[in-house]
């Protein structure tokens, strides 16, 4: 009864995960029912959830990228291009770029190199290198940094001297995209696949990717191969002599 519940969901449209969730909460049920005596058996435990399809991370096109990446008059430009140069330069997560204090970052401005420690998820450190451009641009922010009176150590500072939030950052990106014509969809995570997805065509090896972006499994960095088969397949009927079949 449960199996043909589950495949009348199915015909009907529903999505795997819907129908993943009508079963788990189906099992939580006759579990408590078990507990309370109230039947004899789980007649759902052992039927398997639906499998989800993978959903493939979503990206912004460049030409929008670099929208976003254009010096503006907006008053705090400096901070958010140097907060730009992380999120999408080295592809860190919002959380980690917020997170980033004075003292994780060694830096030699007068040869333009430079690295930056963050926490990623599950409290792991990880080194990641700065770009020419990165090193740039928090140089020139570092200079404007001292005028909000910092209170705390943070790298990015709100206007009261105080650490940005997770959440002003999202808002500054909606607000510099619809200032520079930038796709308004425009989210922190987007640009971090954007990140990903630019450095594989760009033709970056998925280790370095995967170390990049702090991934714990290469399984987790190949999903962006999916999305950029097809700039490949281009690139490969381009370049490779033997791409197209000879004409009869």
């Amino acid at each position: 009864m449960v199996q043909d519940w589950l495949v009348d969901g199915h015909s009907q449209g529903l999505a795997p995960a819907t129908l993943a969730r009508r079963l788990s909460s189906l099992k939580s049920l006759f579990a408590f029912a078990l507990r309370q005596k109230l039947c004899a058996e789980n007649p759902a435990a052992g039927i398997r959830a639906p499998k989800l399809g993978k959903r493939l991370p979503k990206t912004l096109p460049q030409h929008q990228t670099q929208a976003l990446l254009e010096s503006t008059n907006r008053k705090f430009d400096g901070r958010e291009l140097a907060l730009l140069a992380l999120l999408y330069g080295c592809g860190l997560r919002v959380s980690e770029v917020v997170g980033v204090n004075l003292n994780d970052l060694s830096m030699n401005f007068r040869s333009k190199v430079g690295e930056v420690r963050v926490i990623g998820k599950g409290n792991k450190e990880r080194i990641v290198p700065l770009p020419e451009v990165a090193v740039e641009l928090i140089e020139s922010w570092l200079k404007e940094r001292g005028n909000l009176l910092p209170k705390e150590n943070a790298l990015f500072l709100n206007k009261f001297g105080k650490r940005l939030s997770v959440r002003s950052v999202q808002r500054m990106l909606k607000s510099r995209a619809l200032e520079t014509g930038a796709d308004m969809s425009i989210t922190p995570h987007k640009l971090r696949h954007s990140f990903a997805t630019d450095m594989l065509t760009g033709g970056a090896n998925l280790r370095t990717i995967q170390q990049f972006l702090g991934h714990a499994s290469l399984a987790t960095t190949e999903h962006y191969t999916h999305v950029t088969l097809p700039q490949l397949q281009q690139s490969y009927e381009k370049a490779h002599p033997r791409a197209k079949a000879k004409k009869t």
